[in-house]
């Protein structure tokens, strides 16, 4: 999938960030939720490892810490796009949600169409800023867990109470719905390594 930047480094810390294509709200449409998780799980599998996220009504930021698996950064990220987006398409189809399927289908570009590409579930591109310094995770852990109670959202009156989160873990200590690595632990880890 197309970026705006390609990331040149196999490993390290980002907070990266993805939308639904014309900011349609596709992940609370399906409550798909789950399928973000299912992503994280997969990361995690790879060796990777989640230090924050908010899951947003259509869209997702995340602070992931990528091992070394000598596959680009934007090809994971590019690669978890389309298996999300393919279990999106799927629960709207189950839910005869046949206008929005519609949507999708016509906001393909035609020389994406013509590799067999179906529908438009995300943004092409994806934000990132790579993460060298304690104080800018910071930064970027404050910045997306105040999301859902931006006066844009206003989906919860604190951030601790928005549970497609990690807001809780990083405030309260206690670990919210998905697990996370604290971003300070990863000092600990050489993600160079192959």
């Amino acid at each position: 999938m197309p970026v705006k930047h390609t990331i040149s480094e196999n490993y390290g810390t980002y907070f990266i960030t993805f939308t639904c294509y014309n900011w349609l709200s596709l992940i609370d449409k399906v409550n798909g939720y789950d399928i973000v998780y299912n992503w994280f799980d997969h990361l995690k599998g790879k060796g990777h490892f989640i230090n924050g996220y908010v899951i947003m009504p259509n869209h997702v930021h995340v602070l992931i810490s990528f091992k070394n698996t000598l596959q680009s950064i934007n090809t994971i990220v590019g690669n978890g796009k389309r298996f999300m987006a393919y279990e999106i398409i799927k629960r709207l189809q189950e839910n005869k949600e046949d206008a929005i399927v519609k949507q999708l289908e016509d906001g393909v570009e035609t020389a994406r169409k013509l590799k067999n590409k179906q529908h438009e579930v995300w943004k092409l591109s994806f934000d990132w800023k790579e993460c060298k310094s304690p104080s800018f995770i910071n930064q970027k852990l404050v910045y997306m867990h105040n999301n859902p109670c931006s006066k844009k959202w206003q989906l919860s009156i604190n951030p601790v109470s928005y549970i497609h989160s990690s807001a809780k873990y990083y405030i309260q200590g206690d670990q919210g719905v998905y697990r996370v690595t604290n971003f300070m632990e990863m000092e600990d880890f050489n993600l160079s390594d192959y």
